[in-house]
């Protein structure tokens, strides 16, 4: 065996009796705390009230869950769950035999990018409104959404999933739960690198810079960064389903690539939006 490959095969959890604790999920959990202490910071710094971080933390914990698990069933698998609609929010599989618990097995981040992007929505209208704009709660919310995602994208290691394409070498992952004996891209790890990358760029920029100054600049840099990373590293993965792999031969890039570049685009016209807004306010006054 090539000594830069690696044979990945781990458990995918551990037990407590009965009961499988799944690393993956751990993964989001740690996500989540990990946020809330970073926006307690943040809060603390602005003298915000910090009782308003546990509604925060609920909000955005529903708006990612329902919309990263909406996201895949409509953005990727429809033409499944149109026959199953039982199957899109409680965690089970329709069989010969009845049905069976599984845990969601789909999640999607386009989906879940705008189902957080709707739970501050509602967040900043009832808490916020009256203190500051919705753009100053993203602009700060921004510092914490890296690290989770980095988390996730190692769940999804840990899981054999989202899996990189071959590498055409002797080196890279061997996924023996997947019964492969080939080396891949780990894509998993390229992306969660580059996810705490940018998140040590987000704590730069609001610690150490003036550009939380400007409405709307800290969230159009992590937007345009963030779907930047994902349009590039797709370039090394597997297109998750047949649909997907037809429109990479046919267009060049696949779903997840195609719905990176809107967003892309919506963070480089926010950064613009936001320095033009923020010098035409000194010129004013």
């Amino acid at each position: 065996m090539n000594l830069l490959s690696i044979v990945w095969n781990p458990d995918i959890g551990f037990h407590l009796g009965p009961l499988t604790i799944r690393y993956y999920s751990m993964m989001y959990i740690l996500g989540f705390i990990a946020g809330y202490y970073i926006m307690k910071k943040i809060f603390e710094n602005e003298h915000i009230n910090t009782r308003l971080l546990d509604p925060l933390l609920t909000y955005v914990v529903l708006g990612t869950l329902l919309g990263a698990r909406l996201g895949h069933v409509f953005f990727y698998d429809w033409s499944y769950y149109k026959h199953h609609l039982i199957e899109i929010l409680i965690p089970v599989v329709q069989t010969p035999e009845g049905y069976h618990f599984t845990g969601f097995r789909g999640l999607a981040s386009h989906g879940a990018a705008i189902g957080v992007f709707l739970a501050l929505w509602f967040f900043w209208k009832k808490y916020l409104k009256n203190q500051h704009s919705l753009l100053w709660l993203l602009d700060r919310i921004t510092l914490t959404i890296p690290i989770g995602a980095a988390l996730i994208r190692i769940g999804n290691l840990l899981n054999s999933e989202i899996i990189g394409k071959p590498t055409g070498t002797d080196s890279g992952f061997i996924f023996k739960q997947l019964g492969e004996d080939f080396p891949r891209y780990p894509t998993q790890l390229y992306e969660a690198a580059a996810y705490f990358s940018l998140l040590f760029v987000m704590l730069y920029l609001y610690w150490k810079t003036d550009l939380k100054k400007y409405e709307g600049m800290l969230f159009g840099i992590f937007f345009s960064l963030l779907w930047a990373i994902r349009l590039i590293i797709e370039f090394y993965k597997e297109p998750q389903d047949d649909k997907d792999a037809r429109l990479l031969i046919e267009t060049g890039l696949d779903k997840g690539q195609w719905l990176s570049i809107p967003m892309l685009l919506a963070g480089v016209a926010l950064i613009f939006y936001a320095y033009k807004k923020y010098h035409s306010k000194k010129l004013s006054s």
